[in-house]
């Protein structure tokens, strides 16, 4: 049967890496095959793509050319990683996918939603997840943890903004989830963690019914 594709977004700071982490072990625990990648990265031709953009090398070009340059290593990572895994059988879980390129540079960057489609179109085609988990934390809290995490290391590309810029972000990533409410469950992340575990697996059992996944049993999403 095919894999399942699972994605976390989120702002700076939600929590996104360490519940990708743990959403994996609990599935691995079940005899489910995971794949665990990020963006930008996933591919060794997206991992030198993703040194630029958080370096902000690219900053100065614009909006514009960071979201081309964001899409070009989408495609690598979706060609090299995402795809052949969801082929064999895999279940995927990335950490950031096309949400945070229609929030970072679209909602936030004003770059045009008609070139994020046709990019879209392009590199990721019919391959959306069958369930994304917006993880929703107050951006002043999430950009402490974030500092917290890098300890004295210089902050990227995205987490330098100013305060502003993240609470428009938050504001933009709930959005997302309610348009399409369909794929995107909002988690509370600024519960505790044992809580945010729990409404993560309550949404991936219910979407994904990963127990039959187990058994060999055919789930639609």
């Amino acid at each position: 049967m095919p894999g399942r594709f699972i994605t976390f977004e989120g702002g700076e700071g939600s929590g996104k890496s360490t519940h990708v982490s743990l959403l994996a072990d609990r599935l691995r625990s079940l005899g489910i095959d995971v794949v665990v990648t990020r963006e930008p990265g996933g591919s060794p031709g997206a991992e030198i793509i993703r040194h630029i953009l958080l370096s902000g090398a690219a900053k100065p070009l614009g909006p514009e050319t960071e979201t081309i340059l964001f899409a070009a290593a989408r495609d690598d990572h979706v060609r090299n990683t995402i795809a052949p895994a969801l082929a064999d059988g895999k279940w995927v879980i990335c950490d950031r996918f096309v949400d945070s390129t229609r929030v970072y540079q679209g909602a936030l960057g004003k770059v045009d939603p008609r070139l994020i489609r046709g990019l879209e179109r392009v590199t990721v085609g019919e391959l959306m997840p069958d369930l994304t988990l917006v993880m929703d934390v107050p951006a002043d809290a999430g950009l402490a943890r974030a500092s917290r995490r890098r300890g004295g290391a210089k902050a990227d590309r995205f987490e330098s903004e100013t305060l502003e810029f993240h609470e428009h972000l938050r504001k933009a990533f709930a959005t997302l989830a309610k348009l399409d409410p369909e794929r995107c469950v909002l988690i509370d992340a600024s519960k505790p963690k044992p809580a945010v575990v729990d409404a993560i697996w309550k949404a991936v059992t219910q979407r994904l019914a990963p127990t039959q996944a187990r058994a060999g049993v055919a789930v639609t999403p």
